[in-house]
């Protein structure tokens, strides 16, 4: 009969993967393990922590993953959380040597997260402790409701999460408000048509500004940190308002790295786990064969067709990216990769030519003779095919423009360098969240399909009206 492995004897094997993962160079915080029922899998997947705010829109998240599941076309084997210490949950109906696997692949998404510069720089900024810091926040929403009510609180959070992605992650986390006043700017010093000026007699000098300083426009630049700037500007808003739009801005900060290193953490995650089995040798045989079995479901293709960034498997590109630089560079170089890049210089240096033949991501068609044919095989378009849903934290380029005497609020889209539509009425239901926190008229300028200027505005209370 072959080998076999309980779960008992995976969680023995535990220490033995962090001690091999540790012989072959990866450095990480501790990891902390806890096998969960799929369920709690599910809500923590959706919800993004093991405990966070409540709203209905995870609700309606969890519904669509619950679907997918049943469907059979998705299976959650880890949810891994970054942190000092990280945590891991496994699912109930992970097999002894699915665990195996999945414990090599966390350890790997530990020592990505530890030492990629982007990773390091979200848990300096939130702190390394966001589990603890997310069940603080949740509490804080529920003393809330206790005092304010359901209604006005859920309010907020609709405002809030509808503009979780926009952030401004080159700001920091905690920035200033901005200066309330700026100073008139003083001639320079070798003005020579001052010099001149003043040089006609003593009645032709420059006045002196003794008066008050200039008050500052809000904003005085295109501000994208739309949380933030709500949060610190809105005229109305009470303290625990603003508290919520900050809280889900700190949370935002936590998940951008992970949005935006997907492809680079999974595959060198799953570079790892491939590579601790094959130097497992305290593994039954047939535990291996398992395991290995579960890291090619992992890392299998997935078609590809017009929209290459939904059609790819990130598990694979990543994989494939990284065994290439490991082959031509070696490891150190690699690590050198893992610690300075993000998805978008991953991508446009290390996905060649040859590697996206190899991996079929070129667009294929097949006329009637049978014979596939290339259609397109521009590699720039196909990095810009795979990268674009990620700009902006995958979010439209909206920045607030200027608040009016009125306090009306003034948004623009930037569909120039966004490149990106904006949905009309997916906007004005933004819009309207917007306006009831905001609690004065708000605006946004974009273009249609057209290329015509669109004017969105929404009062609160009061219907929406489009301009063109």
């Amino acid at each position: 009969m072959p080998e076999t492995m309980h779960t008992e004897d995976w969680q023995s094997h535990i220490s033995r993967i962090e001690q091999l993962a540790r012989a072959q160079g990866l450095k990480y915080h501790p990891v902390e393990f806890e096998v969960v029922p799929e369920s709690f899998m599910t809500e923590i997947a959706i919800y993004g922590l093991p405990v966070r705010m409540p709203h209905w829109s995870f609700g309606v998240r969890y519904i669509y993953q619950l679907i997918q599941h049943r469907m059979g076309l998705s299976r959650l084997f880890e949810v891994v959380f970054p942190g000092n210490p990280g945590r891991a949950y496994l699912a109930k109906s992970n097999s002894a040597a699915e665990n195996v696997l999945v414990t090599a692949h966390v350890l790997g998404h530990a020592d990505f997260s530890a030492n990629n510069m982007l990773f390091r720089r979200s848990q300096e900024q939130v702190g390394e402790h966001i589990v603890e810091q997310a069940a603080a926040h949740a509490r804080q929403i529920a003393m809330a409701i206790e005092e304010h009510g359901l209604e006005r609180v859920e309010l907020v959070l609709d405002a809030a999460l509808s503009l979780e992605q926009h952030i401004d992650i080159d700001q920091g986390l905690r920035r200033p408000r901005y200066p309330e006043t700026v100073a008139e700017r003083a001639p320079p010093a070798n003005d020579e048509f001052a010099k001149r000026f003043a040089s006609l007699g003593p009645d032709t000098a420059r006045p002196t500004h003794s008066g008050p300083a200039k008050k500052a426009p809000i904003p005085p630049h295109p501000e994208s940190d739309l949380l933030w700037f709500i949060a610190q500007y809105a005229p109305e808003m009470e303290p625990w308002e603003r508290d919520i739009f900050l809280a889900v801005r700190e949370e935002s900060f936590y998940f951008y790295p992970v949005f935006a290193c997907q492809i680079m953490n999974e595959g060198w995650a799953s570079y790892w786990h491939a590579r601790l089995l094959r130097e497992a040798d305290f593994l039954p045989a047939a535990s291996y064969v398992d395991a290995i079995k579960c890291h090619s479901d992992v890392v299998r293709p997935t078609a590809s067709g017009d929209n290459v960034a939904l059609a790819t498997n990130p598990y694979h590109l990543g994989f494939s990216i990284w065994e290439k630089i490991v082959e031509a560079q070696g490891l150190e170089a690699a690590r050198r990769i893992m610690a300075e890049d993000d998805d978008f210089s991953f991508v446009r240096n290390h996905l060649t030519h040859e590697l996206a033949t190899e991996l079929k991501l070129f667009r294929f068609k097949g006329p009637a003779t049978g014979t596939l044919t290339v259609q397109e095989m521009d590699l720039p378009m196909l990095h810009e095919a795979l990268l674009h849903p990620k700009y902006g934290f995958g979010a439209p380029r909206v920045s607030a423009a200027r608040i009016h005497v009125d306090g009306k609020l003034e948004l623009v889209h930037d569909h120039v360098t966004d490149g990106r539509g904006l949905d009309p009425e997916r906007a004005r239901r933004v819009l309207e969240y917007v306006a009831k926190v905001w609690r004065r008229p708000v605006s946004l300028t974009t273009v249609d399909n057209d290329q015509r200027s669109v004017e969105i505005s929404v009062s609160p209370g009061l219907t929406p009206s489009f301009t063109r």
